[in-house]
């Protein structure tokens, strides 16, 4: 391959951009435990939503269709990685159920349920951070020297493409939701105002 393909660089970016929030998240939920914010439940829902949403309806689908198919197609050396994600994929979905519950928990309990709240928040990332390193280190360098040309461009559109045609859904809304939580979030994660204690 004498050539980085664009689609190998639209996937890092998603993964950055859910690292990104993922980072976020952990950072909240530390200011949090240590009383230095008032919790934001618009910035929290937010963000969930958007690690829920995003993945389970654009970058995953994506990856099951093009990458892993065509990687499947081109060589056995990937198959035992592939079953991992694909698995992963069906388990990230039930942890970030579980995520979203917590948070609903929190906001209507206060304190008492906080701490499962922080404790979902750091089994997702946990969680997804793993996932997105096997698909790094071991799905892309893989991809890179097994698939053609021909797989990467069908790759590239994929992934270049405003909305996913397995759901439907407008790729903008995300863009749209993360220059909102970037806004509502405070330094040094956003641009938005703290919410500091008294």
């Amino acid at each position: 391959m004498d050539h980085y393909p664009a689609g190998c660089a639209l996937i890092r970016d998603e993964h950055r951009t859910l690292a990104a929030l993922l980072h976020a998240l952990r950072h909240l939920v530390r200011e949090l435990r240590g009383g230095h914010t008032k919790a934001d439940f618009t910035l929290l829902r937010a963000i969930v939503y958007y690690i829920d949403a995003y993945p389970e309806r654009m970058h995953h689908p994506k990856e099951e269709l093009h990458l892993f198919t065509a990687l499947e197609r081109r060589t056995h050396e990937a198959d035992a990685d592939i079953r991992v994600l694909r698995n992963e994929h069906e388990n990230g979905a039930r942890l970030i159920r579980d995520l979203g519950h917590q948070l609903l928990r929190y906001e209507h309990e206060g304190a008492t349920g906080f701490a499962m709240f922080a404790a979902a928040v750091e089994a997702y990332a946990s969680f997804y951070y793993q996932h997105m390193e096997r698909e790094e280190n071991h799905i892309i360098p893989l991809a890179l020297r097994h698939l053609t040309p021909e797989d990467w461009g069908a790759i590239d559109a994929a992934f270049a493409e405003n909305h996913d045609p397995l759901k439907g859904v407008d790729e903008k809304q995300f863009r749209d939701l993360f220059s909102r939580i970037v806004n509502l979030a405070p330094a040094p994660i956003g641009v938005g105002a703290a919410s500091r204690t008294a």
